[in-house]
């Protein structure tokens, strides 16, 4: 049997023809899904750039196929085929492995040198370091494990934990890099929460001239669908070297590298990350 599409006609990348009324059906799903909720008829269709009339046929068989579905007020949400292709994608996902192109030019678009982190039996580790071109002192090397209370990698992640696991996590900070003994930690527990509180509110955090004299760092998380924080990226270069604002370039870019994963691994939009990402 031959194939309707040759491996001649793909590898010279030539554009495929494909079904007109599928295109259609794609972008009703692709506006529902940028939405993040169920909409009415009118105003899926113009989301899509459709009138209701045209929509609604491809609506219906989107529904009887199980892609879509409709609620008690009528309006349309993802229906079970949808959710059950998705958790099949979510199984396929690899959060290193996805993120490796995005560490690679956030690092290439900036010039700086870039981390990437999970939270590992020991704490926040190193599992990938994209380093500067530029000569600069940065202590980090693949399977560094960095403080939760004195690096903002670890301030990220510690942001985003239940507060019996960072309890349980905290006992063990003074191996770690940067670490802080255990006493300090008593004596600075209101501050270290408004810390907390302020990096969830804003969406990333900072670590500037600590815990690396001369060294500044812009950290932000990376979501899964059910909430959890699977990755840390951050950004470090010598201070002064680039904008390290929250509102500037270089977080913007960041944010953007770590909103993407999240919404590939099913993170619902509309985050502060989200909000920096999007600023001018």
């Amino acid at each position: 049997m031959t194939n309707l599409i040759g491996p001649t006609e793909a590898a010279a990348g030539k554009p495929q023809r494909g079904i007109q009324a599928l295109d259609a059906s794609a972008q009703l799903i692709g506006a529902l899904l940028r939405a993040g909720s169920p909409l009415a008829l009118s105003e899926l269709a113009r989301l899509a750039g459709m009138v209701p009339a045209k929509a609604f046929p491809h609506l219906v068989s989107l529904v009887r196929a199980g892609v879509l579905e409709r609620d008690a007020d009528g309006r349309f949400l993802p229906g079970p085929l949808a959710l059950q292709l998705g958790l099949i994608a979510l199984q396929r996902l690899s959060p290193v492995r996805e993120a490796e192109p995005e560490v690679r030019g956030v690092a290439v678009d900036t010039g700086l040198s870039v981390a990437m982190a999970v939270l590992g039996p020991l704490g926040p580790t190193v599992v990938r370091l994209e380093e500067s071109a530029r000569p600069q002192h940065v202590s980090l090397r693949v399977g560094t494990v960095l403080s939760l209370v004195n690096t903002a990698i670890g301030r990220v992640f510690a942001a985003h934990q239940p507060a019996d696991v960072l309890d349980g996590l905290l006992q063990q900070e003074a191996v770690r890099m940067a670490g802080a003994p255990v006493k300090g930690l008593r004596e600075e527990k209101t501050a270290y929460a408004a810390r907390l509180a302020r990096i969830r509110e804003q969406g990333m955090d900072d670590a500037l001239d600590r815990p690396v004299p001369g060294i500044h760092t812009l950290a932000v998380p990376v979501f899964d669908h059910t909430g959890t924080v699977v990755l840390v990226l951050a950004a470090m270069g010598t201070a002064g070297s680039f904008d390290s604002g929250l509102g500037g370039n270089v977080a913007r870019r960041l944010a953007g590298a770590a909103q993407r994963l999240s919404w590939r691994f099913g993170r619902p939009r509309s985050t502060a990350q989200d909000d920096i990402a999007r600023e001018p």
